[in-house]
């Protein structure tokens, strides 16, 4: 595994001015990566990791003040003069970052983008650039490699996007590859795929690198050494297997038992229900020639048929584009869909926009990113308050106290409702997102990724939060993930989806101990390591 060392970071500092303020985001940290190695840089948002893996090439805004050492095969790379980081940067050390939809460019083909890569650092064009853009397609896994070159992003699924970024940071051969939460986003089959594939690349290719990740799951699955960050300083740091056998910090000890855990409460026999339907289905029509004719459908839902009740939670899950949103979507009535969409007792399927108003306060949606559901323009007693406006609800009470109440509620400071937004964590805006539809006093919440984009210390606080709203008033809840754990410790009955279709149904325990479908099982391999 070891041998000389790529990579030496000594008392790197970083600090950043900001309207006055300072701002110690990287403090005093020291680690190395040897030739070979997997480190892995741990901890929640804010923590630091991204700020210190940028400063090993200067790819800090000029804001940034930078101290200590960082040296790349002995060449110092802090105040390095522009040669040589053009030099390294793209070359020796590459980056795959964890949102490729926001690092490839919409507007270019895959082919021109890696082109533009072997051209500029290797001077690699035209047949020989085509050949060597193949080959790095084909080593990451991308099938029919030639066909996908003219490609655009758009029209990769997120795993065949991140391959190609993965291609992308191989094209010229990096010493080091710096990996800034690369599998985040991804469903847990594709998130095992990347990550075995960045095991045999390294394998293959004697890869050095250097993993940041607020997920341990990966980290125990990838690792041979960790660096645990908090608060800008390195509290912890050593092999792998000794730090999850024996954690010395307690915040590293607060990480690893961050899970949720637990079952949820049990449904009274009694419970009324909420929500009922029989075959429901979504076809999206395919147009094609001159006159538009329907040539066949995009079966997004194909006959799916649940129940839910007051204090129940159905956890929907499967692998994105398998229909859980689309089915989410036409539960609410915010798409067309043919079957029956029972709602309190009322068949609610065709009822036009203006009939439908009167149920909207009793249905409500929690989106998976809170930070683009919240308008950055409103303070946060603007957002919470609006739906009490729209739906009229109890208008001769002090909406100000409302907001406060709920605020208190969800775990939030009353005395914070002038802020806005971008002045809260992720975790204090999904909160907020919760508030919003809670205050509301629904009968049904439905709940898209609401914990995905969270670290996993604050999704065990929301799963909590759900849990106690749900016991408080007998929310029937619909919640649809790919993260099979937080679904275990939430959901009474689980639906799981595969292009459409409703390929497994049954009580949460009884599925999870014994899938009866080999895809169900595969998700449970990738999520667990192990069914059950």
């Amino acid at each position: 595994m070891s041998g000389a060392t790529v990579l030496e970071v000594q008392n790197l500092s970083v600090r950043f001015r900001q309207d006055g303020r300072v701002i110690d985001a990287v403090k005093q940290v020291s680690f190395t990566v040897a030739k070979g190695e997997t480190v892995a840089l741990v901890g929640e948002s804010g923590s630091g990791k991204s700020v210190t893996a940028l400063s090993t090439v200067a790819l800090l805004p000029d804001s940034a003040e930078v101290t200590g050492s960082v040296r790349y095969l002995g060449q110092e790379m802090v105040g390095a003069d522009k040669a040589l980081l053009h030099k390294v940067r793209g070359n020796d050390i590459s980056f795959i970052f964890q949102e490729p939809m926001t690092s490839l460019n919409p507007l270019h083909s895959i082919q021109r983008q890696l082109g533009e890569s072997l051209a500029l650092h290797q001077g690699i064009t035209g047949a020989a650039a085509r050949a060597r853009i193949i080959e790095l397609l084909q080593k990451v896994g991308i099938r029919e490699a030639e066909s996908r070159l003219e490609a655009y992003p758009h029209q990769l699924s997120g795993g065949q996007r991140q391959r190609v970024m993965i291609a992308m940071a191989l094209a010229n051969g990096p010493e080091l590859l710096i990996a800034d939460e690369p599998t985040t986003a991804l469903d847990v089959t594709i998130q095992a795929q990347i990550l075995d594939l960045l095991a045999d690349l390294k394998a293959r290719e004697g890869l050095s690198l250097l993993f940041i990740t607020h997920d341990l799951g990966v980290v125990r699955r990838i690792a041979d050494r960790v660096c645990v960050m908090q608060g800008g300083e390195i509290v912890e740091q050593g092999p792998a297997a000794e730090i999850f056998a024996n954690p010395q910090h307690p915040y590293t000890q607060k990480l690893l038992a961050a899970e949720a855990k637990g079952l949820p409460l049990p449904v009274a026999a009694d419970a009324p229900e909420v929500l009922r339907t029989e075959k429901l289905r979504v076809w999206f029509p395919i147009h094609r020639g001159l006159l538009r004719r329907t040539v066949g459908h995009v079966k997004a839902v194909n006959e799916a048929s649940i129940t839910v009740r007051a204090g129940e939670t159905l956890g929907v899950v499967g692998e994105s584009g398998s229909g859980k949103t689309t089915l989410a979507l036409a539960i609410l009535r915010l798409i067309a869909a043919d079957g029956p969409v029972v709602f309190l007792g009322q068949n609610v399927q065709g009822w036009r926009p203006r009939q439908m108003r009167s149920l909207r306060r009793d249905m409500q949606i929690v989106f998976q990113d809170p930070f683009g559901s919240l308008s950055p323009r409103m303070t946060v007693e603007q957002i919470i308050a609006e739906g009490l406006g729209v739906h009229g609800v109890r208008p001769g009470q002090n909406r100000r106290e409302m907001v406060a109440e709920i605020m208190t509620e969800v775990g939030l400071d009353p005395a914070a409702m002038g802020r806005y937004p971008h002045e809260f964590s992720g975790g204090q805006r999904q909160r907020v997102a919760i508030a919003r539809a809670m205050i509301l006093r629904p009968k049904l919440v439905v709940l898209d990724e609401p914990t995905s984009a969270l670290d996993m210390t604050v999704q065990v606080q929301i799963v909590e939060l759900l849990r106690e709203l749900q016991r408080k008033w007998g929310l029937a809840y619909v919640f649809i993930s790919h993260d099979l754990r937080v679904v275990r410790a939430l959901a009474h009955k689980v639906i799981v989806m595969k292009d459409g279709d409703v390929v497994e149904a049954g009580e949460a325990q009884a599925l999870f101990a014994a899938p009866q479908t080999d895809y169900t099982r595969t998700l449970m391999a990738a999520a667990f390591g192990t069914v059950g």
